[in-house]
């Protein structure tokens, strides 16, 4: 059984369908990469999948059960949470107490809080950041720091939305390994992200958005020889390389 099935979900926005009929699965200990042009449903996909919003038609299932109408806060305590493409921060507060409140999810007290911040920052190399004000922090830093955040509450399905993007090649390898790290350690990832670089290397399987519509699904190798993948979105250099 797959972790994650997604049925045939539409969103309709006035006459705008920012999602048509999307469907596909991830299976547990897998990275699936989700990626399309601007504009093409994919963020709009996350936050039905996540309960952010609702989907017109069809329907989301979460280790088996439906979580189609469910709110995000019910959803994460399930095991499904996700990043956000802007990344949401709290500015004044210290970098280990953004992961806390995270990590509140799973602990109710300060000290056990704390405690699983700290070896979630600790897991993503940000151990000695722990207490910079967010706002000081580096693009690099507060991109681990969206991850560290939604990683607290203990996810089995971790929802990444570009957080590769705006990084230098150096910082790109290094988020690269520490995502194969959170797989490693059991968390199935879905990530949103035009860095072909980062997707090339993480993803087992790749689903293509255009225009809301899924137009491609398969592995990564056959995705960027596929003529409509490279017209909709890689662009006619792929073809070369």
């Amino acid at each position: 059984m797959s972790l994650l099935e997604v049925k045939g979900i539409t969103k309709i926005f006035g006459g705008l369908r920012a999602v048509s009929e999307l469907s596909f699965n991830v299976e547990a200990g897998s990275i699936a990469g989700l990626i399309g042009p601007n504009g093409a449903g994919k963020t709009t996909a996350f936050s039905l999948i996540a309960g952010f919003q609702q989907p017109s038609e069809g329907e989301v299932i979460f280790k088996g059960e439906r979580i189609t109408g469910l709110t995000p806060d019910v959803i994460c305590l399930r095991g499904l949470t996700r990043t956000f493409q802007i990344m949401q921060s709290f500015p004044k507060l210290t970098a280990l107490q953004n992961v806390m409140i995270g990590a509140y999810a799973r602990h109710k007290s300060v000290a056990g809080a704390r405690q699983h911040a700290l070896r979630i920052m600790s897991q993503l190399g940000m151990a000695d950041r722990a207490g910079e004000l967010a706002r000081n922090l580096t693009l690099a830093d507060l991109k681990r720091l969206e991850i560290a955040k939604a990683l607290a509450t203990s996810p089995e399905l971790l929802l990444l939305d570009e957080v590769v993007s705006g990084l230098t090649p150096t910082e790109v390898e290094e988020l690269v390994r520490l995502i194969r790290d959170i797989r490693g350690a059991g968390t199935t990832i879905v990530m949103i992200e035009h860095v072909m670089q980062a997707v090339m290397a993480l993803s087992d399987t790749i689903v293509v958005l255009h225009h809301g519509e899924k137009i491609f699904e398969g592995l990564p190798n056959i995705a960027v020889k596929d003529p409509g993948v490279i017209e909709a979105y890689l662009g006619e250099e792929m073809l070369v390389a």
